[in-house]
């Protein structure tokens, strides 16, 4: 299958008000579709099951599937170029929805709201959000898909819908988890600052102490379900026009153990806070709007791969025996947005701690809006 045929088989499947997800990994060259044949809405029940989950930031809601067996899988090869530059004169659109003086002084409270409770002692950080509403013109979500996909070749970017839930479109930087028969690799990735033509600049205090919170959150609570953990020193990445600090981590799952770890990482600290009960509390009880499935997870799960044991492709003999592992890997749904009403709500958020500064902590949040307002 070519390109153009695989989002034309999307967009009939959109206009048809059926479920599906369009989507392609970080730094690959293939774009799938999993297409269900009928509006069913199907929940996870124990991360058993085979297919494509979307999953809530408030995890006593219900994980969507999009069931294999219910389903169509098609692919092809997407060829796209190096990352597109979003330096772009975004001024316009800044000054008629960012820096709304409402938007900017709630926040701007919240985030004193959250800083007194860390002082308080109630919790140690909070990841605090919000949602900008911005009007769009008649393009269609495949087209927002396109142009996601051609600037950011090193996220994971997709579109999905179902027309009882919603459409959302995001490309996102952040690995949940990743296992591969039961090797697992997952993240921590916290700390943000704009790219300014350098990844070298020292980081302060206040995004060194964040990372470092999530890394030993993680680490701790997998320890009941994981053997031979390693952890890598934090590095920076770059993700679109913006720097994050990240530490690989990676050992042996467990037997049985999925949906263990899928509910001790999320949601993570990256995207909550610590603890995390009481960051999520707060967040449920403070930020007057519903996150929905902004911070939530996404991704392929209990996917069945086969790969060759030799890598010489002209021993066709050898290539014969290959292995067939069962593989899952969900992002978490940052840099994302929902399309509704002939709008783009585009959500964004981050990491407060008792070093936070309100005005830094909104400027945050602005250039974070830059990831999808490029495309819009």
């Amino acid at each position: 299958m070519i390109q153009e045929e695989l989002f034309t088989a999307i967009e009939t499947q959109y206009n048809s008000q059926l479920p599906f997800v369009g989507y392609r990994h970080p730094n690959d060259s293939c774009l799938k579709a999993i297409l269900q044949q009928d509006s069913a809405i199907h929940a996870v029940n124990d991360f058993t099951e085979s297919g494509f989950v979307f999953s809530p930031f408030d995890s006593a809601q219900d994980t969507i599937l999009f069931p294999l067996e219910q389903s169509r899988t098609i692919s092809c090869e997407y060829l796209f170029s190096s990352e597109i530059s979003i330096i772009q004169d975004l001024a316009s659109k800044r000054k008629d929805y960012n820096n709304s003086e409402n938007a900017y002084e709630q926040h701007f409270k919240l985030v004193e709201k959250g800083i007194k409770a860390i002082n308080d002692g109630s919790f140690e950080k909070v990841v605090l959000s919000r949602v900008e509403a911005v009007p769009i013109s008649e393009e269609t979500p495949i087209e927002i898909f396109e142009s996601l996909l051609k600037t950011y070749p090193t996220a994971f970017v997709y579109v999905w819908y179902h027309p009882e839930i919603g459409l959302w479109l995001g490309a996102t930087p952040e690995t949940l988890l990743n296992v591969e028969g039961q090797r697992f690799k997952t993240m921590s990735l916290a700390g943000t600052k704009k790219y300014d033509d350098s990844t070298e600049a020292p980081w302060g205090t206040k995004e060194i102490h964040e990372q470092q919170i999530v890394t030993d959150f993680i680490v701790n609570n997998l320890a009941d379900f994981v053997k031979n953990i390693h952890v890598t020193d934090p590095m920076t990445i770059k993700a679109g026009q913006l720097l994050h600090l990240q530490s690989k981590i990676s050992g042996i799952l467990k037997s049985g153990q999925l949906k263990s770890v899928l509910e001790t990482l999320h949601p993570t600290p990256a995207i909550c806070g610590l603890p995390k009960a009481e960051a999520k509390n707060f967040i449920l009880e403070n930020e007057n709007y519903n996150r929905e499935f902004y911070t939530g997870f996404l991704g392929e799960l209990n996917i069945k791969t086969s790969k060759s044991r030799n890598t010489n492709r002209r021993n066709v003999e050898n290539n014969a025996y290959s292995t067939v592992k069962t593989a899952s890997e969900l992002f978490v749904n940052l840099r994302c947005m929902q399309l509704k009403n002939k709008q783009a709500l585009v959500y964004v958020g981050g990491g407060v701690t008792k070093d936070s500064n309100p005005e830094l902590e909104w400027e945050e949040t602005v250039n974070k809006t830059q990831t999808m307002m490029s495309v819009l």
